[in-house]
Protein backbone atom coordinates (compact mmCIF):
# COMPACT_ATOMS: atom_id res chain seq x y z
CA UNK A 1 0.00 0.00 0.00
CA UNK A 2 1.48 3.87 -0.69
CA UNK A 3 1.59 5.75 2.05
CA UNK A 4 -0.67 8.83 1.16
CA UNK A 5 1.49 11.84 2.47
CA UNK A 6 -0.84 14.95 3.34
CA UNK A 7 0.75 18.22 3.03
CA UNK A 8 -0.02 21.22 4.69
CA UNK A 9 -0.40 24.29 3.28
CA UNK A 10 0.63 27.55 5.51
CA UNK A 11 -1.13 30.83 4.63
CA UNK A 12 0.61 33.44 5.92
CA UNK A 13 -1.73 36.50 6.84
CA UNK A 14 0.14 39.64 6.13
CA UNK A 15 -0.41 42.74 8.50
CA UNK A 16 -0.74 46.39 7.12
CA UNK A 17 -0.20 49.29 9.04
CA UNK A 18 -2.79 52.76 7.57
CA UNK A 19 -1.93 56.34 9.03
CA UNK A 20 -5.06 57.88 8.31
CA UNK A 21 -4.98 62.11 7.99
CA UNK A 22 -7.71 64.54 6.72
CA UNK A 23 -7.80 68.16 5.35
CA UNK A 24 -10.66 70.40 5.63
CA UNK A 25 -12.77 68.41 7.19
CA UNK A 26 -14.39 71.04 9.52
CA UNK A 27 -18.21 71.72 8.64
CA UNK A 28 -17.63 75.39 8.68
CA UNK A 29 -13.84 76.54 7.66
CA UNK A 30 -15.08 78.32 4.60
CA UNK A 31 -13.26 75.83 2.78
CA UNK A 32 -15.16 74.42 -0.01
CA UNK A 33 -13.04 71.25 -0.68
CA UNK A 34 -12.30 68.00 2.19
CA UNK A 35 -9.34 65.48 1.90
CA UNK A 36 -9.27 62.07 3.82
CA UNK A 37 -6.40 59.57 3.31
CA UNK A 38 -3.38 57.29 4.35
CA UNK A 39 -0.73 55.43 3.53
CA UNK A 40 -0.76 51.82 3.63
CA UNK A 41 2.74 50.21 4.79
CA UNK A 42 3.43 46.66 5.38
CA UNK A 43 4.07 45.81 8.70
CA UNK A 44 6.87 44.19 8.45
CA UNK A 45 9.14 46.85 6.39
CA UNK A 46 7.35 49.80 8.39
CA UNK A 47 10.45 50.85 10.54
CA UNK A 48 12.79 50.01 7.64
CA UNK A 49 10.82 52.47 5.34
CA UNK A 50 9.92 55.36 8.28
CA UNK A 51 13.67 55.58 8.57
CA UNK A 52 14.36 55.56 4.77
CA UNK A 53 11.93 58.64 4.95
CA UNK A 54 13.61 59.98 7.60
CA UNK A 55 16.96 59.80 6.19
CA UNK A 56 16.10 61.53 3.45
CA UNK A 57 14.60 64.52 5.33
CA UNK A 58 18.15 64.71 7.07
CA UNK A 59 19.98 64.34 3.48
CA UNK A 60 18.49 67.31 2.43
CA UNK A 61 18.15 69.02 6.24
CA UNK A 62 15.05 68.54 7.55
CA UNK A 63 14.87 67.58 10.70
CA UNK A 64 11.30 68.92 11.71
CA UNK A 65 7.58 67.67 10.68
CA UNK A 66 7.30 67.64 7.25
CA UNK A 67 3.83 69.74 6.55
CA UNK A 68 2.00 70.78 3.80
CA UNK A 69 0.76 73.81 5.47
CA UNK A 70 4.64 74.55 5.77
CA UNK A 71 5.72 74.47 2.43
CA UNK A 72 8.89 75.86 1.14
CA UNK A 73 10.25 76.23 -1.93
CA UNK A 74 13.80 75.52 -0.80
CA UNK A 75 12.92 72.23 -0.13
CA UNK A 76 11.80 71.00 -3.46
CA UNK A 77 14.22 68.94 -3.59
CA UNK A 78 13.24 67.20 -0.53
CA UNK A 79 9.75 66.82 -1.58
CA UNK A 80 10.43 65.66 -5.10
CA UNK A 81 12.94 62.75 -3.62
CA UNK A 82 10.06 61.57 -1.19
CA UNK A 83 7.84 60.90 -3.76
CA UNK A 84 10.22 58.73 -6.19
CA UNK A 85 11.00 57.38 -2.40
CA UNK A 86 7.18 56.70 -2.44
CA UNK A 87 7.08 55.17 -5.91
CA UNK A 88 10.34 52.94 -5.57
CA UNK A 89 8.72 51.09 -2.48
CA UNK A 90 5.78 48.98 -1.13
CA UNK A 91 4.09 51.59 -0.38
CA UNK A 92 0.27 52.44 -1.55
CA UNK A 93 -1.65 55.79 -1.24
CA UNK A 94 -5.51 56.32 -0.75
CA UNK A 95 -7.82 59.49 -0.74
CA UNK A 96 -11.27 60.51 -1.42
CA UNK A 97 -11.12 63.79 -2.15
CA UNK A 98 -14.69 65.71 -1.43
CA UNK A 99 -15.60 69.04 -3.91
CA UNK A 100 -18.62 71.38 -2.94
CA UNK A 101 -18.14 70.50 1.04
CA UNK A 102 -20.91 73.26 1.50
CA UNK A 103 -23.57 71.40 -1.03
CA UNK A 104 -23.42 68.18 1.39
CA UNK A 105 -27.15 67.12 2.24
CA UNK A 106 -27.14 65.73 6.08
CA UNK A 107 -30.24 66.26 6.60
CA UNK A 108 -31.36 63.82 4.23
CA UNK A 109 -28.19 61.52 4.74
CA UNK A 110 -26.54 61.71 7.72
CA UNK A 111 -29.33 61.99 9.99
CA UNK A 112 -28.35 66.06 10.49
CA UNK A 113 -24.88 65.78 11.69
CA UNK A 114 -21.76 66.80 9.80
CA UNK A 115 -19.87 64.06 12.33
CA UNK A 116 -22.20 61.31 10.97
CA UNK A 117 -20.83 61.88 7.01
CA UNK A 118 -17.70 61.58 8.60
CA UNK A 119 -17.57 58.65 9.75
CA UNK A 120 -19.38 56.89 7.11
CA UNK A 121 -16.51 58.12 4.40
CA UNK A 122 -13.80 56.87 6.73
CA UNK A 123 -15.38 53.53 5.94
CA UNK A 124 -16.01 54.50 2.53
CA UNK A 125 -11.95 55.39 1.75
CA UNK A 126 -11.28 52.01 4.10
CA UNK A 127 -13.60 49.72 1.77
CA UNK A 128 -13.08 47.29 0.34
CA UNK A 129 -9.72 45.93 2.07
CA UNK A 130 -8.66 42.52 0.64
CA UNK A 131 -9.46 39.86 2.53
CA UNK A 132 -5.99 38.18 2.82
CA UNK A 133 -4.76 40.51 5.26
CA UNK A 134 -5.26 42.22 8.62
CA UNK A 135 -5.31 46.05 9.58
CA UNK A 136 -3.58 48.36 12.23
CA UNK A 137 -5.25 51.79 11.70
CA UNK A 138 -3.34 54.58 13.15
CA UNK A 139 -4.94 57.94 13.64
CA UNK A 140 -3.11 61.90 14.22
CA UNK A 141 -3.70 62.50 17.03
CA UNK A 142 -5.08 66.19 16.84
CA UNK A 143 -7.21 67.64 20.03
CA UNK A 144 -8.77 66.80 23.45
CA UNK A 145 -11.66 64.92 21.20
CA UNK A 146 -9.53 62.70 19.56
CA UNK A 147 -10.10 59.87 21.62
CA UNK A 148 -13.86 60.23 21.20
CA UNK A 149 -13.12 59.99 17.34
CA UNK A 150 -10.98 57.08 17.41
CA UNK A 151 -13.30 55.23 19.69
CA UNK A 152 -16.23 56.06 16.96
CA UNK A 153 -14.39 55.13 14.01
CA UNK A 154 -13.65 51.88 15.75
CA UNK A 155 -17.35 51.51 16.79
CA UNK A 156 -18.59 52.11 13.06
CA UNK A 157 -16.29 50.49 11.04
CA UNK A 158 -16.76 47.36 13.38
CA UNK A 159 -20.42 47.66 12.82
CA UNK A 160 -20.17 47.44 9.34
CA UNK A 161 -17.69 44.87 9.24
CA UNK A 162 -18.87 42.40 11.93
CA UNK A 163 -16.95 39.55 12.99
CA UNK A 164 -15.15 39.64 9.61
CA UNK A 165 -13.65 43.01 10.22
CA UNK A 166 -9.79 43.07 8.97
CA UNK A 167 -9.32 46.00 11.47
CA UNK A 168 -8.02 44.67 14.36
CA UNK A 169 -6.06 47.34 16.29
CA UNK A 170 -7.04 51.27 16.68
CA UNK A 171 -4.10 53.27 17.78
CA UNK A 172 -3.49 57.36 18.11
CA UNK A 173 0.28 58.67 17.22
CA UNK A 174 1.27 61.96 17.39
CA UNK A 175 2.14 63.04 13.18
CA UNK A 176 5.39 64.64 14.31
CA UNK A 177 6.82 61.35 15.25
CA UNK A 178 6.03 59.40 12.30
CA UNK A 179 7.25 59.92 8.65
CA UNK A 180 3.93 58.38 7.23
CA UNK A 181 1.40 61.14 8.79
CA UNK A 182 3.69 63.33 7.22
CA UNK A 183 3.57 61.94 3.63
CA UNK A 184 0.07 61.03 3.74
CA UNK A 185 -0.06 64.91 5.16
CA UNK A 186 1.76 66.46 2.28
CA UNK A 187 -0.18 64.30 -0.49
CA UNK A 188 -3.70 65.03 0.35
CA UNK A 189 -2.63 68.64 1.00
CA UNK A 190 -1.56 68.90 -2.61
CA UNK A 191 -4.50 67.68 -3.85
CA UNK A 192 -6.92 69.82 -1.95
CA UNK A 193 -4.24 72.90 -2.88
CA UNK A 194 -4.90 71.91 -6.65
CA UNK A 195 -8.87 71.30 -5.96
CA UNK A 196 -9.40 74.85 -4.46
CA UNK A 197 -7.33 76.65 -6.63
CA UNK A 198 -9.40 75.67 -9.58
CA UNK A 199 -12.85 75.59 -7.21
CA UNK A 200 -12.55 78.82 -5.54
CA UNK A 201 -10.37 80.61 -7.51
CA UNK A 202 -8.99 82.81 -4.26
CA UNK A 203 -5.72 80.90 -3.41
CA UNK A 204 -2.44 82.80 -5.04
CA UNK A 205 -0.98 80.31 -7.64
CA UNK A 206 2.25 79.12 -5.99
CA UNK A 207 4.39 78.39 -8.73
CA UNK A 208 6.93 76.38 -6.70
CA UNK A 209 4.05 74.16 -5.11
CA UNK A 210 2.62 73.73 -8.77
CA UNK A 211 5.83 72.52 -9.47
CA UNK A 212 5.98 69.76 -7.19
CA UNK A 213 1.90 68.99 -7.96
CA UNK A 214 3.04 68.35 -11.87
CA UNK A 215 6.26 66.34 -10.79
CA UNK A 216 3.74 64.10 -8.54
CA UNK A 217 1.00 64.19 -11.17
CA UNK A 218 3.68 63.06 -13.74
CA UNK A 219 4.72 59.80 -11.16
CA UNK A 220 1.51 58.81 -10.57
CA UNK A 221 -0.21 59.32 -14.37
CA UNK A 222 -3.14 60.91 -12.75
CA UNK A 223 -4.55 64.74 -12.27
CA UNK A 224 -4.96 65.11 -8.85
CA UNK A 225 -7.92 67.34 -8.63
CA UNK A 226 -9.81 64.05 -11.07
CA UNK A 227 -10.42 60.70 -9.65
CA UNK A 228 -7.93 57.75 -10.26
CA UNK A 229 -9.54 55.04 -11.99
CA UNK A 230 -11.18 52.49 -9.45
CA UNK A 231 -8.79 49.86 -9.83
CA UNK A 232 -5.61 52.16 -9.19
CA UNK A 233 -3.74 50.34 -5.78
CA UNK A 234 -0.50 52.56 -5.87
CA UNK A 235 -1.73 56.06 -5.64
CA UNK A 236 -5.59 56.17 -5.80
CA UNK A 237 -7.90 59.37 -5.33
CA UNK A 238 -11.89 58.82 -4.92
CA UNK A 239 -13.26 61.78 -6.66
CA UNK A 240 -16.96 62.50 -5.06
CA UNK A 241 -18.40 65.58 -6.57
CA UNK A 242 -20.78 66.62 -3.25
CA UNK A 243 -23.75 65.86 -2.63
CA UNK A 244 -22.44 63.07 -1.87
CA UNK A 245 -24.37 60.19 -1.02
CA UNK A 246 -23.70 58.05 1.90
Amino acid sequence: MNDVIFVMTCITIMTYDLFLDESCHLEHDKISVMTLGYIKVPHTVCQELRLGIRQIKENHGKFKELKWSKFSAKKLALYKALVDYFFDKPLEFSCILVKFKERLDHSDFNMGRHDNYYYRIIFHLLQPMPSDGDYRVFIDYKDTKGKEKLSKIKEYLNEKCGDASPFKQFQHLRSHENEFFQLTDFFIGAIAYKSRVNIEGVLPENQAKLEFIQYLEKKAGFSLDEGTTPWETKFKISDHQAPFRL
